[in-house]
């Protein structure tokens, strides 16, 4: 695939022009926010947002009607959260949410600062398109379902594999080895794929494209290429870390999260990470503490059970953040959700999906939906934000809304 147009993918100074105002995407490497940070990004929502932050599903952040992009600016790079005026779009890496506290055949976190640090040490590697995603998988298989361009892979303590556009390319590599093999591969693929205004974003869109970028790295395969699925288990609610103390997953309903919500979250002053699954993990808590963070989080709309209707489903912007949506998205889920509407597969519903395969056989009334298991919802064909896997679609027409459920 070749494009004409730029990358237009959006930071923090290039803002998105969207239909409720600029909107700009701030990068957190690896997810991790420090309490301070987290209490920065509260001010700035409430301040010069419309009060609330998105989670994205690269576990970054956005601002949505920016009121002051300079001002903005200014406060994130105070806080550590704008380190590069150059880089600051192609800082998207994605590490395991619980590695080195539960689980996982190895610690990534190092990585995660090791690779941003030389990302953003090379000049050259600032002509990334803004697209393009790093993986660090500590083998639990969580991060490399994304399918990243370019990711590593743990299959032991010090051995990774090197992934490419979402795949495991046999190579092997060491820990020391990792974060220099993928700039390496960034490099590749900045060969590969022409000028920085046009060409292809993705690894995946040049053909030949994986074959190339191993053949720069001089490396050959020596492993049986792994299995990457496409599902995992999303960490919500009491978690035991390998150390004795807690980590709490939390859902945070269609990834909206208020400055309110934040400032808590800063109060509480431990590690928190952003995850790609649009949720948080808050870390290294006390069994107190932790007792205490949920009975203040759960009444602010943080979720703790796993079976929350509300981890079943994700949407897009919808009205009125996107002019291209039919209708408010967001509002007509949450009334689904807020009514019974959505379930788990074989709870009984309120009223039957009109689904058949990949064959719809009419539209459906909003308020007339109702559809068991993970379900995307969209304003429009583009199904922008869809996850990967099993999903069932749920997108509005401007007559109603056609079901189908596909892989």
């Amino acid at each position: 695939m070749t494009r004409s147009a730029r990358d237009s993918c959006p930071g923090v100074l290039r803002l998105h022009h969207a239909a409720d105002g600029p909107l700009a995407r701030i990068r957190v490497p690896g997810g991790q926010l420090a309490s301070a940070q987290l209490q920065t990004l509260a001010d700035a929502a409430r301040e010069l947002g419309n009060g609330n932050l998105e989670l994205t599903s690269r576990g970054n952040i956005q601002l949505r009607q920016v009121r002051d992009a300079s001002e903005l600016a200014l406060r994130l790079g105070a806080a550590g959260l704008l380190p590069s005026q150059t880089h600051e779009r192609v800082r998207n890496i994605v590490a395991s949410p619980l590695s080195g506290r539960i689980g996982g055949f190895a610690d990534v976190r190092a990585l995660a600062a090791d690779l941003d640090a030389g990302l953003l040490a090379d000049p050259r590697l600032g002509d990334l398109p803004g697209r393009v995603l790093f993986t660090l998988d500590d083998g639990r298989g969580d991060v490399s379902t994304l399918h990243g361009d370019i990711g590593v892979h743990a299959v032991g303590g010090s051995e990774f594999a090197l992934l490419l556009a979402g795949a495991d390319t046999g190579v092997r590599i060491t820990a020391s080895e990792a974060v220099d093999v993928m700039l390496d591969a960034a490099r590749g693929f900045l060969d590969l794929r022409g000028t920085a205004e046009s060409g292809q974003w993705r690894l995946h869109e040049i053909p030949g494209g994986v074959q190339s970028v191993v053949e720069t790295l001089n490396r050959s395969p020596v492993g049986e290429p792994l299995d990457i699925g496409a599902t995992h288990e999303l960490p919500i609610g009491w978690l035991d870390q390998d150390n004795g103390l807690v980590t709490l997953g939390a859902g945070v309903p269609l990834g909206t999260l208020s400055a309110r919500t934040t400032e808590f979250l800063a109060a509480v002053e431990r590690p928190v990470f952003i995850t790609p699954w649009r949720s948080l993990v808050i870390t290294d808590l006390d069994e107190g503490p932790a007792e205490t963070v949920v009975r203040v989080l759960a009444p602010l709309g943080l979720i703790f059970d796993a079976n929350s209707p509300w981890l079943q489903v994700s949407a897009c912007a919808g009205r009125p953040g996107c002019a291209k949506s039919l209708t408010d998205v967001r509002a007509d889920l949450a009334a689904a959700v807020d009514s019974g509407r959505v379930h788990h597969p074989g709870e009984p519903q309120n009223a039957a999906p009109v689904v058949a395969g990949d064959q719809v056989t009419e539209l459906v009334a909003a308020d007339s939906i109702s559809v068991a298991g993970r379900q995307h919802w969209s304003g429009c064909d583009r199904r922008c934000g869809r996850p990967r896997g099993p999903v069932t679609d749920v997108v509005a027409t401007g007559h109603g809304y056609r079901i189908s459920e596909q892989a």
